[in-house]
């Protein structure tokens, strides 16, 4: 029998927290709780969480500054939880490698559809290889140990970010419109701002070392969406 999927849970509203936990526990989550930002690195790193509903407001410090913390040591998932007007919540949340973003207030239906929507992502679930690593120039991806490298040296990408680089990659001449690619990334039972897509392209690009001007792997087409290569 599998283990329950867990979900830390982590925001200063007890009452919240309480009722996201019940919901979950109710669909079979295990779940753990946090109330502050330095309580929510913590309990990542010692529950190993494969998701977390992560609040941007919090005491200690913010659910920016946990994200990025937590990525150092953790791929698990992240969704943010946001206000309706924090436009630049959602962006610098996930620029700090968020992989999806929850807008306040929502409903519990919302909240386990989106879970569920994002621990459903497939995982090698793309065209093969053939046991090789596919490359671009000097982009190098290996689909089946999920590493990739820059002119010999090591990339470390969260796991949305390298999703979407295998979605392109392995389609080396196609241009893909954003819509394809979250149908590829995050399914096509996600609803959302297209601009998720934008926002983590521009966070691949950067840890590819890639300049959206002149570019050595990920293309913008114009109109469209992205591709690979300089085209």
């Amino acid at each position: 029998m599998n283990d329950p999927l867990k979900v830390l849970v982590v925001d200063d509203e007890v009452p919240l927290t309480v009722v996201a936990a019940s919901y979950l526990e109710r669909e079979g989550f295990e779940v753990v709780i946090a109330h502050t930002g330095p309580d929510a690195v913590q309990v990542a790193r010692d529950s190993k969480p494969d998701l977390l509903l992560l609040d941007i407001m919090l005491p200690g410090f913010d659910g920016i500054e946990v994200c990025r913390q937590v990525r150092q040591f953790s791929d698990a998932y992240v969704i943010i939880l946001t206000a309706r007007d924090q436009e630049i919540d959602k962006v610098l949340g996930l620029s700090m490698g968020a992989d999806d973003y929850l807008v306040k207030p929502f409903s519990p239906r919302e909240m386990i559809a989106r879970i569920r929507a994002m621990l459903r992502r497939p995982r090698g679930a793309y065209g093969s290889a053939g046991g090789h690593p596919l490359t671009v120039g000097a982009l190098s991806v290996d689909v089946e140990s999920r590493t990739v490298a820059v002119d010999g040296a090591d990339v470390q990408l969260t796991r949305t970010e390298f999703d979407l680089l295998v979605a392109m990659v392995t389609r080396p001449r196609a241009a893909l419109t954003r819509r394809q690619l979250i149908g590829e990334v995050w399914g096509d039972e996600w609803y959302g701002d297209d601009h998720v897509v934008d926002v983590h392209v521009a966070h691949l690009r950067g840890k590819l070392g890639d300049d959206a001007s002149e570019p050595r792997f990920v293309r913008t087409v114009r109109g469209v969406g992205y591709g690979m290569g300089t085209g």
